[in-house]
Order: C-alpha cells, then sequence, then structure tokens
C-alpha cells in the first residue's frame, strides 16, 4: 500500500520505508509541501492535522508523524514544541546548550525524559489509523555524540551505560520512538 508522506522530506520518507518495509508499505514523498498549521494539543492531533491536510491536496492516503521530547518536570517547555523551542537558533547544538541552561537546576528524577513519536496513517476521512512510540530515558548535563540529530547529544535512553542517541545509532535504528511506532503500524498493516 503506498501513502504520501505528509512532508517534503525526502530522507524523511526513505526512513520510514526502511523502518515500515515488513508491513509492506510504500511511503513516497509529497509533490509539494502544503502548510498545515500545527495547532493541536497533542502530538496525535498535529500528525492528524498534517496527513489530513496532505490528504485534502493529493487526494491519496497519507502518512504523518510529530514528534518530539517530553521531560515531565517542565511541561512548559519543548513537548509539542520541541522543535520551536529556542527558534531564534537554527543549530540544534545551540537549542542543546540553551536547554541544558534552561534544565540546569533540576536534580536526579526530575531529568526524566522521553521521546514521543505519534504516527497518522489517513487513508479516507473513516479510516484513519494512529501509532504511537517512546523511549524512556534522561537529559544528561552535557551534550555527547556526533551521529545524531537534534537532542540525540544529550538524550540517555535507559539501559544504555549513559550513553546518548547520538553515541548508539544502530541501537536507536531499531529501537528508537519512531522505530517503535513503525514496529507497530507494520504488524497492522501486515495483518490487515
Amino acid at each position: 500500500m503506498e501513502f504520501i508522506l505528509a512532508s517534503a522530506n525526502a530522507h524523511k520518507a526513505q526512513e520510514l520505508n526502511e523502518l515500515l518495509k515488513l508491513g509492506g508499505l510504500d511511503i513516497i514523498p509529497a509533490a509539494s509541501k502544503v502548510d498545515v498549521v500545527e495547532d493541536g494539543t497533542s502530538f496525535e492531533e498535529n500528525a492528524f492535522k498534517k496527513a489530513s491536510g496532505y490528504f485534502q491536496k493529493f487526494k491519496q492516503p497519507c502518512v504523518s508523524d510529530d514528534s518530539g521530547l517530553v521531560i515531565p518536570a517542565r511541561k512548559d517547555i519543548l513537548g509539542i514544541y520541541s522543535a520551536r523551542y529556542a527558534d531564534e537558533f537554527e543549530d540544534y547544538k545551540d537549542k542543546n546548550r540553551i536547554l541544558l541552561e534552561d534544565i540546569q537546576a533540576l536534580k536526579g528524577d526530575e531529568r526524566e525524559a522521553y521521546f514521543a513519536c505519534s504516527l497518522c496513517f489517513y487513508i479516507s476521512a473513516e479510516e484513519v489509523y494512529f501509532f504511537e512510540g517512546r523511549v524512556h530515558g534522561k537529559i544528561s548535563h552535557r551534550a555527547s555524540g556526533d551521529d545524531g540529530f537534534g537532542y540525540d547529544p544529550i538524550f540517555l535512553p535507559n539501559g544504555r551505560d549513559g550513553k546518548s542517541l547520538a553515541e548508539l545509532p544502530d541501537w536507536k535504528m531499531i529501537n528508537s520512538h519512531r522505530a517503535k511506532a513503525c514496529g507497530a503500524a507494520s504488524k497492522f498493516f501486515k495483518n490487515k
């Protein structure tokens, strides 16, 4: 089954194809970008807004994801606004530096965090499916690793001996929040 990715990002389409191959799904990048206002109150709502917006334009099944980093002790930052946090900076090295400064007062369990991904498969107005994946860990006190992007250098997944996601690219490909959401979707569509 073919889905248009609610994004013009060809790299993301390639990544989702790799993660969803077991479900018999083919993800293609959108031919053009659709401006969608992501004003939902959850990852799921924003994923739905993107998928339905692209479906309205292309009239074909669409898939979208919305994801971000959540720090429960600091619900006032990140979450659905992760990509827009410290938006005066384009480089995530700067965003990570500012985030570490913003949460420097957090100690121990207060630094617990998780990455969340919500996938929305919009086949028609009557047929919409959601899948969520999470990876739990904590925020480090300094950035480490060169293989990740975004907040990966400051996120230490549980059970990985204090290594950041940016130091664990092979592990991340199999165990990330997006990989978990895609795994659930693959299993569902394979059996559908």
